[in-house]
């Protein structure tokens, strides 16, 4: 007994099928890539608010050990390093008194592009931020 072998019935993928397959994957890439680097950048603002709280407490430090603010300093020398623990912000004094300061932290690299743009904290606990388009409530 032969077995009969059928010609035409070939096993496998048409080009038509496969690049229907290939135009799922790019649209579905399309759409979720963008909303990855959205997650990746809001998951690296916690770099920037504990970066601003720990600094913060270095300059109450600082107020406690010398009762003003003036003088301090961030950086190698100063009370806290001038940037962040992952690196994705730099941190700065943006004003300073005896009895005050506003602490600042600047995106840097691929978080420049971020939403929320600069944090700020005061001596009081205030946070903010400016420049972006989301506000503190949002960014914080």
């Amino acid at each position: 007994m032969r077995r009969r072998r059928r010609r035409g019935a070939a096993r496998g993928f048409t080009l038509i099928e496969l690049m229907v397959a290939v135009a799922v994957v790019g649209i579905l890439a399309a759409i979720a890539y963008p909303s990855y680097l959205g997650q990746i950048q809001k998951s690296r603002r916690a770099d920037a608010r504990a970066a601003l709280v720990a600094a913060a407490q270095a300059l109450e430090r600082f107020y406690s050990e010398r009762s003003t603010y003036a003088g301090a300093t961030l950086g190698s020398s100063g009370v806290y390093p001038a940037a962040s623990q992952n690196g994705y912000y730099t941190l700065s004094i943006t004003a300073q008194s005896a009895a005050g300061f506003t602490l600042a932290a600047t995106p840097t690299g691929n978080q420049a592009s971020d939403a929320c743009d600069v944090f700020t904290y005061d001596q009081t606990g205030t946070k903010g931020n400016s420049g972006g388009t989301l506000g503190a409530a949002s960014c914080w």
